[in-house]
């Protein structure tokens, strides 16, 4: 633990926070609390100081406050700043993984739903990295940064991920995947009967403006995000929900997601895209228990990794790799499958 005086600002930094506490001058304008903090501490953004809030980490007299706050003379103001992955020193920590495949060169995990891929705001422990540091790194602590992670699933979707021991596999694996030549297949439960059986989402994703967690299809014309493609085709339809295969072309966050939003199918579950209330169906009571039902035994989005296909970095071998749909998954495509052949919905 260490303390420094800056700016008339006091800087208490740990292990995984850095906390400023400061009072505010008896002059102030009144003057949102995001804006006013972002001119205050060296190296803040609005963005990283809002997510804060909403995490209530600033604390104005003692209580959180919201994003719109106003702040006043002699407020007194704590913030707590979560330091940035690459600044923590990664634990390493004994955490069992579903391990696909292994050699000299790679690992292939089956990532459960639920663990957190890498170290980072409000997860610093209990992460992939974490149980890698534990199975890889001789030394007692680790930065995290070379080599290991090639790619990264969000934490609520299951699935395979590809992980390189060697710096020399790193880079060769990250190349593949610049290149695209990585197959990767996810299976993903949407709400809906969709109109086309197979087809192709090609748009420009970036962030909501309005939501900096959130990922949307933007417009050409707005000048930034990256390009995504996903190839897509329907494998089971049920009439309320769909089963549907899903070819990522691009890697982006959340891609999988926000395409099958845009087509107007979000993933079944998905509570960061609407997916998580009834979107498609019938109003009998019945229906809506039955729904509710799906959704506490898959309280995440219907998303898995289901293959994976890359060149092996040292011989030149196609790898090719395949993992069932965990059993949460599997449980409510199977109530699915059964309830489409009977649509027995009454009051």
């Amino acid at each position: 633990m260490s303390k420094q005086e800056k700016n008339n600002v006091q800087i208490t930094e740990s292990e995984l926070f850095l906390k400023y506490t400061f009072a505010v001058d008896g002059g102030q304008e009144p003057e949102r609390v995001d804006k006013y903090l972002v001119n205050k501490i060296e190296g803040a953004s609005r963005n990283k100081l809002q997510e804060a809030i909403e995490r209530k980490q600033v604390v104005v007299n003692g209580k959180a406050i919201k994003s719109n706050y106003k702040v006043k003379p002699t407020d007194y103001i704590e913030v707590s700043v979560d330091k940035e992955p690459t600044d923590m020193e990664v634990i390493p920590e004994d955490i069992t993984l579903d391990i696909v495949y292994q050699d000299e060169d790679l690992m292939i995990v089956n990532k459960a739903a639920g663990m957190v891929v890498h170290p980072g705001f409000g997860n610093h422990t209990g992460t992939l990295l974490n149980a890698l540091a534990f199975l890889l790194d001789k030394k007692a602590l680790h930065k995290g940064k070379r080599p290991w992670l090639v790619h990264r699933i969000d934490k609520n979707t299951s699935g395979l991920l590809v992980i390189a021991k060697t710096d020399a596999a790193l880079a060769h694996l990250s190349k593949q995947f610049k290149e695209h030549t990585i197959e990767r297949t996810y299976h993903a439960l949407v709400w809906g009967s969709m109109s086309e059986t197979q087809g192709t989402v090609d748009t420009i994703i970036g962030r909501d403006q309005y939501d900096r967690k959130r990922f949307v299809v933007l417009p050409e014309e707005a000048g930034r995000g990256k390009h995504a493609i996903t190839h897509y085709k329907v494998l089971e339809d049920f009439l309320y929900t769909s089963l549907v295969e899903c070819k990522l072309e691009t890697g982006r966050t959340h891609q999988i997601r926000v395409h099958m939003k845009h087509l107007g199918h979000s993933l079944f579950s998905d509570d960061f895209y609407g997916g998580n209330r009834i979107l498609k169906g019938v109003v009998f009571s019945k229906y809506k228990q039955f729904v509710e039902n799906c959704f506490s035994i898959m309280p995440r989005q219907g998303l898995h990794a289901k293959s994976l296909g890359f060149e092996h970095p040292t011989t030149g071998k196609w790898m090719q790799f395949d993992a069932e749909m965990p059993n949460d998954m599997a449980t409510v495509v199977e109530k699915w499958r059964k309830t489409s052949a009977t649509y027995r919905f009454q009051n």
